[in-house]
Formats: C-alpha cells, structure tokens, sequence
C-alpha cells in the first residue's frame, strides 16, 4: 500500500461525509433555523460571548479541540496495524465526531449557550447533571495536565519550538487588536501574520532556549510547567477576542499550511507503507485491539473533549445557528484530517519494517516521537527542506495544538466552577479569578502530587494518567450524545442517528475502563490511586447513563403516546 493512496481515500471519505451526511444532519435531524437569535447576540458581552465569523471561529474550533491526542493517539495505535487505525479515523469522523460536535455545539445555542454538563440538568434531571459535571471536571483536569507536561516535554527536547511557540501569543493579540478595534479587514492580518509566524521557526533555529538546569529546587520540566499554567491562567480570563479567538484563528491558518506542506510531500514523494495492515507479532506489551483502539483514539475519531468545547466556547461565538454545521462537522474533520495524515506518517516514515518494528518493541511507543521523526523524512524527500527544519517545523505544529487546547480547557474549567457557584448559590466559586485559581491549582496538583508519589521528577504526574484520558474522554463522548438523542426525542425528532454512536462508543469505552481497572490493579503501587479515580469515573458515567436512558424512555413513550392521540 503506498501512502498517497491512502491519503486521497481517506480525504475523499471525509469530504464526502461533511458535503452529504453533515448536511442531511443539518436540515432534517437538528433543523438548523438562519433567524434564531443566538446566544452570542443575546447575551452579548465582548468578553466570552461574541458573534463571530464563521471562518474565524472554526479556526478557533478547530486548533482548540485538536490538541496533540490526534497525534499521539493514531500515532500508538498503528501498533495493531495500520488498517484499523485508519478505518476507525474515517469511519469515526464521518459517523461518530461529525454528529457529536456539530450536536454539542447545536444543543448549546438552543439552550442560552450552557455547557452539556449544566444542559444534563435541563434535559435530564438535576442529579444527573451534578454527576455529570464531576466527570467533566476530572477530564478537564487530565487534559490540562497532560497538555502542559507535553508541552514542557517538547520545549526541553526540542529549545528551538520555543521561540515560534511563544510569538505565536504575541501575533494574536496584535490580530486581535487589528480585526475587534481598528476594524481591519482581516485578509491582510492573516496573511502577514502567517508569515511571520513561519519566519520566527528560523529564529527559534537560530536562537534555541532552555532554562536553567535548576531554580528554585525545581527542574526545566517543573519550571516550564508552572510557566505554562501562569500564562493558561491569564489567557483564560482576558476577553475571547484579544487573544483565545485570534490565536485559535492565526494558529489554525498555520496548521492548515502545516498539514497543506504534509499532504503534499505525501503526493510528491509517495512513500511505502512499511508498517503491516494487521500486525500479527505485535510485543508482550501490546494490549488487545479491542476494545483498547477506541480509547487509544480518541481525539480524530471522536472525543468528549469535543462536546466541552463545543457547549463552552464555541456555542457563545456562533454568529447564525446555520454557522453550526460549518464550525462543528467540519472542525471535527480537520482533526480526522490531522490524525490521517499522523497515522501515515507513524506507518510510511521508517525506511523499513524492521526499523518501523524497533520504534513500535513496545506498547506506548511511537505517538509524537513517530509523527515528528516519520514526517521529517517524508517533508525532506518530498520537498526538498532539511530534516532538522521539518522536525522542528512539526514540533511547532505539535505544541501549538496543545496549546490552544490548554488556553481552551482552562477556560471551560473556569466555566464548570463558576456553573457549580450559580447552580449552589456558592458566590466565591462566582468569580471569574477564584474559579481561575481553583482550576490552575487543581491540575498543578495533579502534575505535581501523582509524580511525587511515584517518585518521578516534579511535574511528570500528568503523563501517569494518560491511560485514563482516553476512557474518561470517550465515555464523556457517549454521555454527550445521549443528551442530544433526550433532546431530540423531546422534539419529536429522530434519534438514532445519535443513539447508534452512542450505544458502540459506550460500550467500547466501558470495556476499556473495565479492562484498565484489572490492569491497574495488577500494577498496585502508586496505580491503586489511578484505579480509584478510574472506579470514581466509571462509577458516575453508569448513573449518569442510568439516569439518562430513562429520560430517554419516557420522553420516547410520551412522543409515541401525543402521536397516538393525535
């Protein structure tokens, strides 16, 4: 199999599932109304809710929900093969990512632009939104960790990502400024400011920064660290169109010409696919395919992740509620894009099977390392640019993913404590720098405590909780889509077009979990704390699911009883 085929089967699959099946979504299941006034223009305050243009806002949409998951999750998976990989990216965006985002994101704005933990208690009932809310809280927790931990991983391997990374926040502001205040029409800021963020990739080259080996007793890891958190913190509570809208904006224009400068080199160089499509030796290490696939893929099949940033950031900007389709399915979808494109570069990068092998002897390898190194050498052969510039160039893209998932989940965190604060009539949890400093400290405990009780330098806890971010996030993902299907039956509307990806990812995601909690037994030690947050999880998704389907039930027995009597 060679890569560029793959690469024009999975694109043509995409597109074709947003220009046909996005759209039968659109005007006969959530019935998408040009004149519905959008929370965005009724609760208008310059600060979270904004309306925005569509392109804009997808970009923000977009780069917030991508991440580094859709690298790194596709980029572990080829483990088992590179077909299966791809068949649940392709099948997952079309079916399963498309409906789930472009819901999230509807069910919002019909519902004064609450997040689909606070909509639970409208649509199913109020316990349920409190256990709901919990599993939104622990997810969001995991993924700010994770993310500034990735981050300060590749800023120590890789000191010239630093530079670029950093201007890019520079750069926003300016575009910010240039677009909401001086009212400049916005063709001539995105293009100079794509420019100069690809010319600062040069200086960060030319300029590499590491910070110092110690200070403070803590290492560049911890350092960097608390650095990233400080910025999340600020950048979580300036106005969305200072810096959360033009960033997410200038950095998915990057990233589209990022994946533009890898789909070509795909094309022009056409490299093998040296990986197996079924790997029969896979290591002792390898867990089974099922139903681990669908968790290790989370992001760029589809992800809770997704319904958060949907219903708390994205749903405040939505312009028209047609825009929805745009933003939703199609942000969805430059992710299943992003995380094709991973998987052939894990798969078609190596110079041979054997090599290939030798980065994948054990389950875990691979993810980034794979993409960067795999992707350098199909970007050099394919035009011509130095290997040391294109890993540098895909450790921006990587970093900037994650970044602007970080500004974007910090943000809903503070959301979700101020929710609780309104909801419980808790007036501290109410302001803006409280709930901030909750959500900071709370995922600085995390990345700081769990690696303390391992014994692993100071900020490496993040990463001890990875394997449960998949399952949490999927999980969340099944829980959103059952939301949409109560809200659909309440609307005398089809449901299974939502309730079919419920049910599989649901029960793909609780076998995993169930899978994961004897594992993490096995494992005892520090694993035991894991596995209780794991059973703590598990345990409010089955109530809420509980909870949930039969709200489901009974409002499907009261449309089939009001169409009897009718």
């Amino acid at each position: 199999m060679n890569a560029a085929m793959l690469a024009a089967v999975g694109l043509s699959m995409i597109y074709i599932g947003y220009r046909f099946y996005s759209k039968f979504i659109a005007e006969k299941i959530y019935r998408l109304d040009p004149d519905f006034v959008t929370p965005a223009h009724a609760q208008r305050d310059d600060i979270d809710y904004l309306p925005t243009n569509r392109i804009v806002l997808w970009g923000h949409h977009f780069t917030a929900v991508a991440g580094a998951a859709p690298i790194i999750g596709p980029g572990i998976a080829v483990i088992w093969g590179w077909l299966p990989a791809f068949l649940w990216v392709i099948v997952g965006t079309m079916f399963f990512a498309g409906v789930h985002d472009f819901g999230a994101v509807w069910a919002s704005v019909r519902n004064k632009a609450k997040s689909v933990g606070a909509l639970t208690g409208d649509v199913v009932s109020p316990r349920a939104r409190l256990l709901f809310m919990f599993v939104v809280f622990f997810l969001l927790m995991m993924v700010n960790a994770v993310f500034g931990v990735a981050i300060a991983n590749a800023f120590q391997d890789t000191p010239s990502a630093v530079i670029p990374a950093w201007s890019a926040i520079v750069v926003a502001v300016a575009i910010g400024v240039l677009i909401y205040r001086m009212h400049v029409p916005i063709l001539w800021p995105t293009v100079i400011g794509t420019v100069i963020l690809y010319a600062v990739i040069y200086l960060g080259e030319a300029i590499p920064i590491s910070l110092p080996g110690s200070m403070l007793g803590l290492a560049p890891g911890a350092q960097w660290i608390l650095i990233l958190f400080l910025y999340a913190g600020i950048a979580s509570l300036l106005p969305v169109w200072l810096l959360l809208q033009p960033r997410d904006y200038i950095n998915g224009i990057q990233l589209l010409v990022g994946l533009g400068l890898l789909y070509g080199a795909v094309l022009i160089a056409n490299p093998a696919i040296v990986a197996p499509a079924i790997n029969a030796d896979l290591p002792a290490s390898a867990p089974p395919m099922l139903p681990l696939l669908f968790v290790t893929i989370a992001c760029g099949a589809i992800s809770g992740f997704h319904g958060l940033v949907g219903s708390g950031t994205t749903s405040k900007q939505l312009n028209k509620e047609t825009d929805a389709r745009f933003v939703g399915y199609l942000g969805s979808s430059g992710e299943g894009a992003l995380a094709l494109v991973a998987i052939i570069a894990a798969t078609a990068g190596f110079a041979s099977q054997a090599e290939w092998r030798l980065m994948y002897s054990e389950f875990g390898n691979g993810g980034l390392t794979a993409f960067v190194q795999g992707g350098a050498v199909i970007v050099s052969n394919g035009v011509g640019i130095s290997r040391e510039f294109a890993a540098t160039l895909l450790t921006v893209m990587a970093v900037l993913f994650a970044g602007t998932t970080m500004d974007a989940g910090v943000r809903l965190q503070r959301y979700i404590i101020q929710e609780w604060g309104a909801i419980y009539k808790i007036p501290v949890l109410q302001n803006g720098y409280v709930a901030t400093g909750v959500a900071v400290a709370t995922c600085l405990l995390l990345a700081f405590g769990a690696s303390a009780a391992r014994g692993l330098p100071a900020g490496e806890g993040g990463m001890v909780i990875w394997p449960l971010f998949g399952t949490t996030n999927q999980l969340l993902a099944g829980l959103t889509l059952l939301v949409i299907s109560v809200m659909l039956v309440k609307l005398g509307r089809p449901a299974r077009y939502t309730m079919i990806p419920m049910v599989l990812i649901t029960t793909a995601a609780l076998a995993a979990a169930l899978y994961q909690l004897l594992s993490l037994y096995r494992d005892g030690g520090i694993f035991y704390f894991l596995l209780w947050i794991d059973v703590i999880i598990v345990i409010l998704a089955i109530f809420v699911l509980l909870e949930a389907s039969s709200a489901f039930m009974r409002e499907r027995r009261a449309a089939e009883a009001a169409a009897a009597a009718a």
